[in-house]
């Protein structure tokens, strides 16, 4: 038998906000003996705020942005597989984890491992790993698309060979039951893991052989002739990127989220963010899924604070349905501590958000992941 000496490749997906950032980060800090880590990361919009949520110590972080991977940046992602394996052996790779966009499809993500020489002479396909979330997958798989627009949630279920089902601890054991009888009824043959904070163990999740092509042709015989181009995404879900100089209020960002997320978070899919608040040193993060948010900081052990003289602003993202640029930023303006405004370290921090709360901020924060 012959030792297939590429390099291993996992795709992780799962819509928006169901935890993968969380998974990669406890893939980059725990010990699963796989050797040195390259993360291909992918984002929706024009402005990236995963970056700065992931923990990119020793290892190679490399960014996608303002497309998705499985259509109009998939050209990307085949020049940067080619440049990373030109420079693996010198730099010690020996895992490559793709991140993609909640919104991708992720059969032409896998196709690239088997259409392109290249890629596959330095390549091979470890597992497509799905990351679901308990408390919200039910309504993204009944989210009634355009005629001609897949429901990006199915296919992700459908394609997966391993689906941590993440945040368990938001749903009670019937909602659960329920929620693996729609996966199983997409997919009967996956491996299936619960878990909270994407906590399953990694050796159910990596080095597992377990991508098929077999298994893929014999359900899609024209898997390997399609080019991708024919993925088609909803034309009301967009992203909106902001980015402010300066300082916010705490107080005043906490009353704008939370108005926003109660009224709008039906249509809000995911809003994260890395945030300079007025009054202290800490980089905050703020995550949002639907009407679920929170707020982590350096203090907690999420990210680094702001060095001196660092110059400090704020990244925000918002992915959602019919989203208002113009609203949006104007809200959050509305937040920016004015000069010679006096704002007390801290202030506000404690105020009480009035939608429902996530104990920790979700996926970025280092410290979460609800699976296994």
């Amino acid at each position: 038998m012959v030792l297939d000496k590429r390099i291993p490749v996992t795709v992780i997906t799962g819509f928006l906000g169901s935890g993968k950032t969380t998974l990669v980060n406890r893939i980059l800090k725990e010990k699963h003996g796989l050797g040195k880590v390259a993360v291909i990361e992918n984002e929706f919009g024009e402005v990236g705020v995963d970056d700065g949520l992931l923990m990119n110590a020793k290892e190679e972080i490399l960014e996608m942005n303002n497309g998705c991977i499985c259509c109009t940046v998939r050209g990307d992602l085949i020049k940067i597989l080619r440049r990373l394996s030109k420079r693996a052996d010198a730099r010690g790779i020996d895992l490559v984890l793709i991140e993609t966009t909640g919104l991708a499809d992720p059969a032409p993500v896998a196709q690239t491992f088997f259409v392109d020489d290249e890629v596959q002479a330095s390549y091979r396909l470890d597992a497509i790993l799905t990351v679901a979330d308990a408390a919200h997958l039910l309504q993204h798989l009944d989210d009634v698309k355009p005629e001609g627009v897949e429901n990006e949630a199915v296919e992700q279920i459908a394609f997966a060979d391993v689906v941590l089902l993440n945040k368990i601890d938001l749903v009670s054991s019937e909602q659960r039951d329920e929620v693996v009888r729609r996966i199983r009824a997409i997919n009967a043959t996956a491996a299936l893991h619960s878990c909270v904070r994407s906590a399953a163990p990694l050796e159910a999740l990596l080095g597992l052989g377990a991508f098929s092509l077999e298994r893929v042709m014999a359900e899609e015989p024209g898997f390997l002739q399609s080019d991708g181009a024919e993925h088609v995404h909803d034309s009301s879900v967009t992203s909106v990127g902001l980015q402010l100089r300066g300082d916010l209020h705490m107080g005043r960002l906490n009353a704008w989220l939370s108005g926003l997320l109660r009224e709008r978070g039906a249509d809000l899919f995911r809003s994260k963010g890395l945030l300079s608040i007025a009054g202290s040193d800490d980089r905050y993060v703020f995550q949002g899924v639907h009407m679920l948010m929170g707020f982590a900081s350096s203090a907690d052990g999420v990210g680094r604070p702001w060095a001196p003289g660092e110059p400090r602003a704020s990244r925000l993202v918002f992915i959602g349905r019919s989203l208002d640029r113009s609203e949006l930023e104007a809200g959050l303006r509305a937040c920016l501590v004015g000069e010679g405004e006096d704002v007390a370290e801290g202030e506000g921090e404690e105020e009480e958000v009035e939608v429902e709360v996530e104990a920790e901020a979700e996926a970025g924060a280092e410290r979460e992941g609800q699976d296994k």
